[in-house]
């Protein structure tokens, strides 16, 4: 299923490669302090946007970018009638935001989502996609729902985590993936929509899980829990 921001399924697949590097972000956030991640993800976020801008306002700046990866770049990243960041640069911001506003748990769980449930749906959307859902195709929106509840399921097995979690990571999920579905009529770039969205149901069913089913999850990953 073919939209207009759609690229080959070749500079799909190096998209989603690199993509995937980004796991590194929530599985490296596990192992060090808040300060510590935000410390070496908030300057690198600044480096990525400002060349971003400079792709748009410098013509040698944006002649370097397109030879080098232009290939890679959706319609809306390479337009210049207006100032459109690439998916790089929301997915450092996302990271930053994520780390900054969530609970460790959740930022970790949202943002393992976002990149294979993503990687997931753009793959399975393109090659096998021909169901119309919301923006998407059902197809897609199917697989980044099973890798967002495979997600879930084996971070809470590894941290031991009481059922409340499970509960909220696979709400969590649902409602991700109706936010990628419908990523296009809201305007944003799922990149930054998807972990808001996953993080701020994780959050909002953390707090019910602590106060009224006297079962809270968003104490794991912290610093007092790893010691």
């Amino acid at each position: 299923m073919r939209h207009a921001g759609d690229i080959p399924l070749q500079s799909e697949l190096v998209r989603k490669a690199i993509h995937l590097l980004s796991l590194s972000i929530p599985v490296g956030y596990i192992f060090v302090p808040q300060h510590t991640a935000l410390a070496i993800l908030v300057p690198l976020m600044l480096a990525f946007v400002l060349v971003d801008i400079l792709m748009h306002i410098v013509p040698p700046v944006r002649r370097l970018f397109l030879q080098l990866f232009g290939f890679l770049l959706r319609p809306h990243e390479l337009a210049t009638d207006r100032l459109l960041l690439n998916g790089a640069s929301y997915v450092l911001i996302s990271a930053c935001l994520c780390i900054l506003i969530f609970p460790k748990v959740i930022a970790v769980t949202a943002f393992a989502i976002l990149i294979l449930s993503d990687i997931a749906s753009a793959l399975v959307g393109k090659r096998w996609g021909h169901t119309p859902f919301l923006d998407k195709s059902a197809e897609g929106s199917l697989a980044f729902l099973l890798v967002g509840c495979l997600v879930v399921v084996l971070l809470g097995i590894w941290l031991q985590a009481p059922w409340s979690y499970f509960i909220a990571g696979i709400l969590g999920a649902i409602v991700g993936t109706l936010t990628e579905a419908a990523s296009i009529r809201f305007r944003m770039d799922d990149n930054l929509s998807i972990p808001l969205a996953i993080g701020t149901t994780m959050w909002l069913l953390g707090w019910i899980a602590e106060h009224w089913w006297q079962t809270p999850f968003m104490h794991l990953l912290s610093e007092s829990a790893l010691r």
